[in-house]
């Protein structure tokens, strides 16, 4: 079963403050993010307005992140009008709306996000990891969103588990691009196999870069080195990520690591997935 990407303790807090608000205000917020409501549904919760909300909630798939980020969209809203009324307010009312914001800000970054310059974003200790939702969100690879949640969720707390899965999102990255090309794949395929068929398929082998070309030594070399990244998290993987033995005195890396083994996949999977999308409708193709 997927998980959620936004908890149900996030979406209660989220719902109670606008038990303020009126009817109107809430449609019209849900309405704007394009989220449809269930009227049908009758939750088991008191008062019109919690009512109302969860009708709307109940037409959410909270593991797909396309529809989600629809209701971050409101989420920003509320966010917005508390901090507008703290920095209205004063005395005991400030103190209040203060304690409101840290309770919501607090839900937020126990699912993964941060508030930052009036927008809700993924945490910053993941670098990309929102562009690689939107490559994930066009493919319709669920088991890429899978991966990607692991990702966010370990870095901090399991170091060796996100660079494990930074290898592995590489390797779906590869399949998918070569699925939809129609390119069979065997299943026991390594993933120094994977990336260098997916180069060629999207006619990124340094040796497809004309000598004329300006700067073709400096592209030949980038694109060489972009091909090392899958073996480079391979062996890392196998030194101390998920999915191998290791000696049980053996130090694990720390999450700076796991950021860059991230911040490296995700790197190689946002430009694969771009000229994938850039190349596929090509007649050449």
């Amino acid at each position: 079963m997927r998980e959620e990407l936004i908890s149900l303790k996030t979406r209660q807090v989220f719902r109670e403050y606008m038990v303020d608000w009126v009817l109107r205000e809430i449609s019209d917020e849900f309405d704007a993010a394009r989220i449809d409501c269930d009227i049908s549904y009758q939750p088991s919760v008191s008062g019109q307005r919690r009512t109302l909300v969860e009708q709307y909630y109940h037409t959410v798939d909270w593991t797909d992140i396309a529809q989600i980020r629809k209701v971050l969209q409101v989420f920003e809203t509320i966010l917005q009008r508390v901090e507008q009324s703290e920095a209205q307010s004063d005395g005991h009312w400030r103190q209040q709306q203060k304690a409101q914001l840290e309770k919501l800000l607090w839900c937020l970054r126990k699912d993964g996000f941060e508030w930052t310059g009036g927008r809700i974003v993924v945490g910053a200790s993941v670098p990309f990891v929102s562009d690689i939702k939107d490559a994930a969100t066009h493919f319709d690879a669920r088991h890429m969103h899978d991966q990607i949640r692991r990702m966010e969720s370990s870095v901090e707390s399991d170091p060796s588990l996100a660079i494990g899965t930074a290898k592995e999102l590489i390797e779906t990255c590869c399949k998918t691009i070569l699925a939809e090309r129609g390119k069979s794949v065997s299943t026991s395929a390594d993933i120094p196999t994977l990336t260098k068929e997916t180069l060629r398929e999207l006619r990124l082998v340094p040796d497809g870069i004309p000598d004329s070309a300006r700067g073709s030594d400096v592209i030949k070399r980038l694109l060489s080195n972009l091909g090392t990244i899958g073996n480079g998290l391979a062996e890392l993987r196998g030194l101390y990520g998920t999915g191998h033995g290791k000696h049980g005195t053996s130090a694990g890396l720390g999450t700076r690591h796991a950021k860059l083994a991230v911040g490296a996949a995700a790197t190689l999977v946002i430009f694969l997935f771009d000229t994938h999308c850039e190349t596929k409708n090509q007649d050449n193709v």
